[in-house]
């Protein structure tokens, strides 16, 4: 290219608090991008509402991020009002300071976002960051009057970020145009999770893991079910599952009832993923919804292939037979067969396909890769390769 680089000031919004003590996907995403824009001379700046259970600050640097906080009272429906007013207040008096405003999900603050954006020239990228805003929110298209009465606002996007192949041609069938939209994927820090390139020793059981949040949309009942059919019972395989929340205790009991507990483990909340993905062999990934799930590409930068439900973002990147297995959602009897095919596959095969995996992730979402994508929807006069450096 030969339009002058320049550096960008980029205000990243958020419905959730940031940081957020164990993480979620859209916090997790936010932090990475913007570390790594930041590494490369752009100034990054995170607002979002001040939520009771989140940081009180109404300003703080966390992980070298200006992050600003909006109050708004604590009263349904009266509080969410005021919160979507002061977001609007913010962009008519500062929105000039900023090139491009990215939200991180298409909602409530998104929609002021598109209505304030433009009179103050500040371009606006939207990220549909799972399936849930389509199939859900206030973008499905059944979503009655209201998604009715909002959907001119979504046409004001100057630049959609898509996670995955189902969610670009859900957009498009939308009507949204096709160059305003930008298959950018999640990113992932692949210092963070490096390929495992020793063999499991010797007497270890072969080892599944699934990291999340335990809950319903996560289907971990069927997988419990389908792993009492396929492996139940034996000592040389077993189950991790890495994460809190409400469907932990009917799943002890469901592992109890089918005679499980010898080879599945609960290993509840832990901070050293990376080191827990080390000592596995294969990633579990059986959710009912997903958009491009963190979760996933970790376990593919760690080389590990992944048996997961054919949903947005797993399928895109899990190949059958190369970089892992798949089967529908919520169908018992294709885990089945798809746990009985990785119990099949000897240790060799499956080195080959987390070989696969790695390569697959380095080139769909490696952290520069999809960083070079967002600053052409920052600006698209921008050239991507201002000095670079190692930012991922």
């Amino acid at each position: 290219m030969t339009v002058e680089a320049r550096r960008l000031r980029i205000l990243m919004v958020l419905e959730s608090e940031f940081p957020v003590a164990r993480g979620g996907g859209s916090e997790i995403q936010l932090r990475t991008l913007g570390e790594a824009l930041r590494k490369r001379g752009h100034r990054v700046t995170v607002l979002t509402p001040r939520l009771a259970l989140g940081p009180q600050a109404t300003a703080s640097r966390h992980f070298g991020l200006a992050v600003g906080r909006l109050a708004y009272p604590r009263i349904r429906v009266l509080g969410g009002l005021v919160m979507l007013a002061r977001m609007a207040l913010f962009l008519r008096g500062h929105g000039r300071r900023y090139d491009a405003v990215h939200v991180h999900i298409a909602h409530h603050l998104a929609l002021v976002c598109c209505a304030v954006a433009p009179t103050v020239g500040l371009r606006s990228v939207v990220k549909v960051s799972g399936w849930w805003e389509l199939g859900r929110g206030l973008m499905r298209p059944d979503g009655g009057l209201l998604a009715r009465l909002v959907r001119p606002l979504w046409r004001r996007v100057d630049a959609w970020q898509s996670v995955s192949t189902r969610i670009s041609a859900a957009l498009a069938g939308l009507g949204v145009a096709p160059e305003r939209v930008h298959a950018i994927p999640n990113a992932i820090d692949l210092k963070r999770f490096p390929a495992r390139d020793a063999a499991r020793p010797a007497g270890t059981p072969r080892t599944l893991v699934f990291v999340g949040r335990l809950a319903p949309e996560k289907d971990l009942r069927n997988l419990v079910r389908a792993w009492s059919q396929a492996c139940g019972g034996r000592s040389d395989r077993r189950l991790w599952l890495v994460g809190t929340g409400r469907e932990m205790k009917p799943l002890q009991r469901l592992v109890e009832k089918l005679g499980c507990a010898g080879n599945v483990e609960f290993l509840g909340h832990r901070d050293d993923i990376s080191a827990v993905l080390a000592q596995a062999d294969v990633g579990v990934l059986p959710s009912l919804m997903e958009g491009l799930s963190n979760t996933l590409l970790e376990f593919m930068a760690s080389a590990m292939p992944v048996l997961a439900s054919r949903v947005s973002g797993s399928e895109d990147l899990v190949k059958p037979g190369r970089t892992g297995w798949l089967h529908e959602p919520g169908d018992v009897s294709g885990m089945v067969k798809a746990l009985r095919a990785m119990d099949a596959a000897d240790d060799a095969e499956l080195a080959v396909m987390g070989r696969n995996a790695r390569a697959e992730v380095e080139r769909h979402a490696a952290c520069d890769r999809v960083i070079d994508q967002l600053l052409t929807a920052y600006s698209p006069d921008t050239v991507v390769g201002l000095k670079r450096m190692e930012a991922c």
